[in-house]
């Protein structure tokens, strides 16, 4: 396929990584559709953070295409070049800012003009503070808005960094183990905030917790060894021998 003429939002063709001698990616191919929800699943060590490097910019492949919207090559650009594209990550761990209230998390997340004499003329306007407004109705924290960030539950800190993520209004998130140390209750929120995120938004999620994975209820590729080894529904997947053999277990 030629990734010009492909309608994936992101392509990625025979993507190859070494490190040192050891293949962290082998091969590996796959597509995301515009306005698409895609679950990673796979073992430690199956490739996931690195295809994920490498769709960010931080890490180049030795081989391999990596195209965004069809005309754009990721693996020509650098991390700031590709977030200006659009696309966002959020890492496993929240990263916030802890001193800061939600309300101004988000303030200090919103795309907008970063240079010098823009920065310092800047005022909130009423079109930011909407936008505020939607994202705090998202994820759920619009009665912490004036709650330092660090005085949130796990769980909720994990919400305000989408939350961030989404002020700099990415056309691609990638989202790392969004429930990893969250509450059966918190988990269930955040599959529904992810869905209703991706009304609009196009989102890969790399998650090793089943059950959250199935809440999703979207197309599942499984990774092992650097390379995809099963595409589908989580029913078909888990179904899967190799899948079964390398990741689930019997």
């Amino acid at each position: 396929m030629d990734a010009r003429t492909t309608t994936a939002l992101l392509y990625l063709s025979g993507i190859t990584v070494s490190f040192d001698g050891f293949r962290a990616l082998n091969n590996l191919s796959f597509a995301v559709e515009p306005g698409e929800m895609r679950a990673i699943i796979g073992p430690n060590g199956a490739g996931k953070t690195t295809m994920m490097d490498v769709v960010t910019g931080k890490t180049r492949p030795d081989d391999g295409d990596v195209y965004f919207e069809g005309s754009h090559d990721l693996s020509k650009l650098d991390e700031t070049q590709i977030a200006m594209l659009g696309i966002g990550r959020k890492f496993q761990k929240p990263t916030v800012f802890e001193m800061h209230t939600v309300h101004d998390n988000l303030l200090l997340s919103l795309k907008n003009d970063r240079r010098p004499r823009a920065s310092v003329r800047w005022r909130e306007s009423a079109d930011e503070a909407a936008r505020i407004e939607r994202i705090l109705d998202t994820i759920r924290l619009k009665g912490e808005r004036d709650r330092p960030a660090g005085s949130l539950a796990h769980g909720q800190k994990q919400w305000l960094e989408i939350g961030m993520l989404l002020a700099q209004e990415p056309k691609l998130l990638l989202v790392d183990e969004p429930v990893a140390g969250m509450t059966d209750e918190e988990t269930r929120q955040t599959a529904e905030l992810l869905k209703e995120i991706n009304r609009d938004k196009t989102v890969i999620v790399v998650e090793h917790d089943m059950t959250f994975v199935r809440d999703l209820d979207v197309k599942v590729t499984c990774l092992h060894e650097g390379t995809v080894i099963a595409e589908g529904t989580i029913d078909q997947v888990s179904e899967n021998e190799r899948v079964v053999e390398v990741y689930l277990g019997r």
